[in-house]
């Protein structure tokens, strides 16, 4: 009850001091002031405004009446920008009251030679002056040609393709890059199209990945080109990295008939990372360590160094233990062996 009483008391107290304030002379003398600011403000806009000024100002551009059997594949420019001249008021109408009409392309109107249609500025500078002021001046269109480029129906299946880097965070790796869908149409005038065998993704950056990353990508344009769809979608399936050691043997190939590889040892620790989801798949059978003859032969000391000409898909970080083997060409029988 006391603190309401306080707040009425500090409210009457408030509104009395207003009261008394707006009925002061100084009150009267601050609000004709206040007038002849407002007024003197407003003479001084209306004069700055009845000056000359420059303006940018953009208007839609349009494509109609395209055949179901034509497609687009460079489409004009979505807006042209202009740049006028006129008195202030006359620009502050356009900004504030004025709204401009889309310039329309027929597209019959408009029939181009190979497939490309280019329209000069005296064909479409009468659709811009027509929306101006008679007072207003054009200074220039931005772009000052619209073009565009179609295809009659000539198209082609291609597959798409990474374009960019992509890595894992430690102790993971990228099992695959899979596109959805993996192939697009592609529509272009036929001395284009037979140029194009692949549609490549807009450029990817991704670092650090250390969990399956599902993103939608688009394609890298191309002037004269479409692609159906013009964006798809990527998966990078990520895995983590674990060891694995499978004993190998060392096989000799290109021997002669009567001479054989004798290794010691005959068989090698191959050890290597590979992805936990395919450590089961991945054994001793998907490695092979050929010796070929003539190789052995070249080097000119009883020892060979290992190494693996193919891997496994999914296998990297690949040692050997031990790293060289002691070896010798043995003669034999012709009948060694039956």
């Amino acid at each position: 009850m006391f603190e309401r009483r306080n707040i009425q008391r500090t409210y009457l107290k408030i509104s009395r001091e207003v009261k008394d304030f707006l009925l002061s002379d100084k009150s009267r003398e601050f609000f004709i002031f206040l007038f002849f600011f407002f007024v003197a403000g407003g003479f001084w806009l209306l004069q700055t405004l009845n000056n000359d000024y420059e303006a940018d100002f953009s208007i839609p551009v349009r494509l109609k009446g395209v055949p179901n059997n034509v497609v687009i594949t460079s489409e004009p420019a979505s807006e042209l920008r202009i740049k006028v001249k006129d008195k202030g008021t006359v620009l502050l109408n356009y900004m504030l009251g004025k709204s401009f009409y889309p310039i329309i392309l027929d597209y019959a109107d408009y029939k181009g030679v190979d497939n490309q249609v280019r329209i000069y500025p005296p064909q479409f500078e009468k659709k811009v002056l027509n929306q101006l002021n008679a007072s207003t001046r054009l200074l220039s269109m931005k772009p000052d040609t619209l073009e565009y480029i179609y295809s009659t129906g000539a198209s082609k299946q291609v597959p798409v393709k990474l374009r960019g880097t992509l890595s894992a965070g430690r102790e993971y790796y990228l099992s695959d890059t899979i596109f959805s869908p993996d192939s697009v149409l592609v529509y272009a005038p036929q001395g284009v199209l037979d140029t194009i065998t692949v549609a490549y993704t807009q450029p990817v950056k991704l670092e650090d990945i250390s969990d399956t990353l599902r993103q939608q990508v688009s394609l890298r344009i191309q002037k004269g080109v479409k692609f159906v769809p013009s964006s798809i979608e990527m998966m990078l399936p990520v895995d983590i990295y674990t060891e694995k050691t499978v004993e190998v043997p060392l096989r000799g190939v290109n021997f002669p008939a009567d001479k054989v590889l004798r290794a010691f040892p005959s068989k090698v620790q191959v050890t290597f990372q590979v992805g936990l989801s395919h450590f089961r798949q991945i054994n001793a059978d998907d490695f092979h360590i050929y010796v070929s003859y003539e190789e052995l032969l070249r080097l000119g000391s009883d020892k060979y160094t290992v190494k693996i000409k193919n891997l496994p898909k999914g296998v990297s970080r690949v040692r050997f233990n031990p790293a060289q083997v002691d070896f010798l060409i043995e003669q034999v029988s012709p009948d060694y062996g039956d």
